[in-house]
């Protein structure tokens, strides 16, 4: 069990996360990745009572492209936080956010939209883990 703290880019909004993460991994999505301007996100999802805003609440952004993701971002530095997936029970926080936290992936989701392609043994899921409300279908390398 860990306590990890956070914080945007300027150091404006801090936070922090406690226990462990439900599933780490990498997304390929073109969403995740015009969000995060790279050519794919390293994500950790956790339960959203084991995330907690510690500074700077009220100057959190919020956008919503899809009922899937409420992206957040700090009004100043415009540093990215986390993500709340409601449809999941999950909240999202991209790993460079958290530099304490061990990052241990172990799947790469949405590989059919892969810009970068990644020779690293893990699983490759064309969208999501049949768990995860996806089809379960694993891509080759």
């Amino acid at each position: 069990m860990g306590d990890y703290k956070g914080s945007c880019f300027c150091g404006a909004v801090e936070f922090t996360v406690s226990g462990e993460p439900a599933a780490m991994g990498y997304c390929h999505c073109e969403s995740c990745r015009h969000w995060s301007a790279g050519p794919v996100n390293a994500f950790s999802l956790w339960q959203p009572d084991a995330v907690k805003v510690t500074k700077g609440a009220d100057n959190i952004g919020t956008y919503s492209k899809t009922p899937m993701s409420f992206r957040k971002w700090c009004k100043t530095c415009g540093g990215h936080l986390f993500t709340e997936h409601p449809p999941l029970a999950l909240t999202d926080v991209y790993v460079a956010m958290i530099p304490g936290l061990a990052f241990q992936p172990a799947v790469h989701v949405n590989y059919q939209e892969a810009a970068l392609r990644v020779k690293d043994g893990l699983p490759k899921m064309k969208d999501f883990p049949a768990e995860m409300g996806g089809s379960g279908v694993a891509l080759p390398e």
